[in-house]
């Protein structure tokens, strides 16, 4: 068959126009038929097996990799794989199975080149003194935000378990462990699948999820995000988004500081240093977001199944803004913010959809 990749749809990553929610998924007449014509080089047919998979394969990509634009490689990469091995499945398992295996092994050779995703608060204790010209750390691999959909269907079912907290940590965990916890527990293979599609045996799955989970465990309290903000509910949610978005822009710290619990975080990456607590992040955004940038503008996103604030900044209310960051939003029980990471730099912006400048 022809080494060529079709190029499936939307094989580039979420949000695109000719992603799965605009193609017709095939029955399973349709599937079996479309199997057999993209085993015999039928490149359309492979699209159209891909089309209702290649959302969650993107995500799981993210999961394992922490960077959207690296799931993007990576689905890519594990795509034109599929291709050319697709005249060898068989069909004796199933093809989401398959792709999985194909996604997991790209994702473990991606993870393996370039090592571990962090975020700043990973690498060192809290900045104990604003720091007003701090450098860029550009030798640190940073973990990046996730576009997810802003329907609640979209958000905790085809998104689950990708909150910044959890992907966060499965950095930490070696490949191996990180594979076998997703496909475990978040995706439902068993270990006898996983085994199979990892080239080992059960008993060795069943210790690197004993592991990862022991990791997990050690490394703080539970995911509980989604659960905090289902028991907020949106309207509760929107309420404190638009507080923040209107503090920020109106420059208003008293508005701000009341947002804010008592042991709240702000991180910045790339930049290296961060704050803890109510005061330290109160003399931060006094002294750089409401008073140096003298122009802001915002729009709300949701990131990581999280709320999330895509910030622009300008030099005067009539300037031009241009695109500076997307702040993901951490929530307490109580609506306000316990944790914010403002992911800087207007690459952030294209997946979401976003332009880099607002009139």
């Amino acid at each position: 068959m022809s080494e060529v990749s079709p190029e499936p749809d939307g094989a580039d990553g979420p949000g695109r126009a000719d992603g799965p929610d605009g193609a017709a998924a095939a029955g399973p007449d349709g599937a079996a038929a479309d199997l057999l014509l993209a085993r015999a080089g039928d490149g359309a047919a492979f699209t159209r097996l891909l089309a209702p998979l290649r959302r969650e394969l993107h995500a799981h990509c993210y999961r394992m990799l922490g960077s959207v634009h690296d799931a993007d490689d990576a689905l890519q990469e594990a795509l034109l794989r599929a291709w050319r091995g697709i005249g060898r499945f068989e069909g004796r398992g199933s093809l989401r199975g398959w792709l999985y295996t194909v996604a997991t092994r790209t994702c473990l050779d991606a993870a393996e080149r370039r090592g571990r995703r962090a975020l700043p608060v990973d690498l060192g204790p809290a900045a104990e003194r604003v720091v007003l010209d701090g450098a860029p750390d550009t030798g640190t691999a940073w973990l990046g935000p996730y576009p997810t959909p802003g329907d609640p269907a979209g958000r905790y079912e085809q998104y689950e378990a990708v909150e910044l907290a959890f992907v966060t940590a499965l950095q930490q965990l070696p490949g191996n462990q990180r594979a076998a916890l997703l496909l475990f527990d978040v995706l439902g293979f068993s270990a006898a699948e996983i085994a199979a599609l990892m080239d080992t045996t059960p008993g060795s799955v069943n210790s690197a999820l004993a592991r990862a989970r022991r990791r997990l465990a050690s490394a703080g309290p539970g995911f509980e995000q989604r659960r905090t903000l289902r028991a907020l509910g949106d309207a509760r949610v929107r309420e404190t988004v638009t507080a923040y978005r209107g503090a920020l822009e109106r420059g208003d710290a008293d508005a701000l500081v009341a947002l804010l619990t008592a042991d709240v975080t702000w991180s910045m990456p790339p930049l290296p240093h961060w704050y803890r607590g109510r005061d330290a992040v109160m003399a931060f955004a006094r002294a750089v977001p409401l008073t140096r940038c003298p122009s802001w503008r915002t729009v709300p996103v949701e990131a990581n199944s999280q709320p999330a604030v895509a910030c622009y900044v300008g030099a005067s209310a009539d300037a031009v803004h241009t695109a500076w960051s997307v702040t993901v939003l951490d929530l307490a029980a109580d609506g306000r913010i316990a944790a914010l990471v403002s992911f800087l730099g207007a690459e952030h912006f294209a997946p979401f959809g976003l332009p880099g400048q607002l009139a």
